[in-house]
């Protein structure tokens, strides 16, 4: 066996027979699809939107070996601000958690030892849809299943500290992208 086929031999191997795989990790939810509209309760209420501003439902599945914690995160890809909108992060969110109920976020239900970020439009936790009108805008949903159990960020990080953090120890990723038009 050549040297470099052994060493690739090496570098699969404990890969074989673990448990989950990312492929395996899946993101579910009652009240939001693979692109089908956001539902009026997932939708921002302000700014000529009239919605009821709750986080989705979410549950998640098939996470892989080694996770010790979660983080959530909604983005808009598509606002019209050169950086796109963050609707939400939440992270440290427990290893043996796998759902959160719709209204999370703003009834107070979020697991212990979560934390909520402000989102874009300056408030903590979730801030719902709200595009300009005639526009259509995508919301991607993503469960991060991290390899910490906890993020070490300051009170008040941004989003694209926490987006560094979240990606840095990020294991793998169930996503689901909603759109919504007024």
């Amino acid at each position: 066996m050549s040297k470099a086929l052994f060493l690739s031999a090496l570098l699969v191997a404990p890969t074989l027979g673990s448990g989950a795989s990312a492929s395996d990790f899946k993101l579910t939810s009652k009240t939001i699809a693979e692109g089908m509209q956001l539902v009026p309760d997932s939708v921002f209420a302000g700014f000529g939107c009239e919605g009821k501003n709750r986080s989705p439902d979410l549950a998640w599945t098939g996470a892989p070996e080694g996770t010790k914690s979660f983080a959530i995160t909604a983005y808009d890809p598509d606002a019209p601000t050169g950086l796109g909108w963050w609707h939400w992060n939440a992270v440290n969110i427990p290893a043996t958690v796998t759902a959160l109920e719709g209204g999370a976020s703003s009834d107070g239900t979020m697991p212990a030892g979560a934390v909520e970020l402000k989102n874009d439009y300056g408030a903590t936790g979730f801030g719902g849809a709200c595009p300009p009108p005639g526009e259509v805008h995508r919301y991607i949903f993503t469960v991060h299943a991290l390899s910490t159990e906890t993020l070490d960020l300051p009170d008040n990080a941004s989003n694209a500290l926490a987006g560094f953090m979240i990606g840095a120890n990020t294991i793998a990723t169930a996503r689901m992208t909603a759109v919504y038009n007024r």
